[in-house]
């Protein structure tokens, strides 16, 4: 990774408020390259924009020309007149970072709603699809099914919180996708946040892409079994989490990637 994506992830990054923490980024960044450099192209989803910390995310590593779908509610401290407090600051922070978002590509809506259809129409089929919406089993099922509908057959699925006790329908959810469509996907990675899921046949070259990236070497990487996959699991240790809460607490996040070379 050059040191302008990395200084993005772990500074100008973490002035968007919102919950993809360095693990997990530079997962996304490790994938997303090598995609890129194997040709695997596609569109990019996310359900769950909130305040657009993913969002930039995909933005700064993918270019300016990547199609990039943001899919929310966008109702937080929504007015009376149906003003969009949320929404603005989500646009707010791509012009304060200097990314731009294409609005023809916002869907402001319940996912639930959504069709496959409807959005390869807008991007194609997807390479990388994020899930971080409803947190209820419904909402689980919904989505899945819409990423699964829209993937294409090199794709990635992102699942947000998983196995976080505050909102275990989500494990559920994922367990039963997982379950149920176990003869074509499986779980690749996990770690502390979130399950990646790809189509068994690309399962061999993304695990193999977690367990040789460059930046992910800073973490424990442990190999485990779920739901008859081997997964790579990494293991971000406390001790390291601390540290870099408290640099970037005290006003060192320029410094704190240093934590996670």
């Amino acid at each position: 990774m050059n040191s302008a994506t990395r200084k993005f992830i772990f500074h100008d990054l973490q002035t968007i408020e919102g919950y993809i923490d360095p693990p997990d980024a530079l997962v996304f960044l490790s994938l997303l390259q090598r995609q890129n450099s194997d040709n695997l192209d596609g569109g990019i989803a996310e359900i769950g924009v909130f305040y657009g910390r993913s969002y930039y995310l995909f933005r700064k590593i993918c270019g300016p020309d990547e199609k990039l779908l943001a899919i929310d509610l966008f109702d937080i401290g929504q007015t009376g007149d149906g003003a969009s407090p949320q929404y603005g600051r989500f646009l707010d922070n791509g012009r304060r970072l200097g990314l731009a978002v294409d609005e023809a590509l916002v869907v402001t809506g319940d996912s639930t709603r959504l069709s496959a259809s409807e959005i390869k129409d807008k991007i194609g089929e997807v390479r990388f699809f994020s899930i971080d919406g409803g947190h209820m089993l419904p909402h689980i099922v919904a989505d899945s099914r819409l990423a699964k509908d829209s993937l294409a057959p090199h794709g990635i699925i992102a699942f947000d919180d998983t196995f976080n006790p505050a909102w275990p329908e989500v494990t559920v959810g994922v367990a039963d996708f997982l379950r149920e469509n176990g003869a074509e996907f499986s779980a690749f990675c996990m770690t502390k946040y979130k399950t990646y899921v790809c189509r068994r046949d690309h399962h061999q070259f993304y695990y193999d892409t977690i367990a040789n990236a460059a930046d992910l070497t800073a973490f424990d990487h442990t190999e485990t079994e779920f739901l008859g996959s081997k997964v790579a699991r990494l293991h971000n240790p406390i001790s390291r989490r601390m540290v870099y809460e408290l640099m970037i607490r005290s006003g060192m996040s320029a410094f704190s990637e240093r934590v996670y070379r």
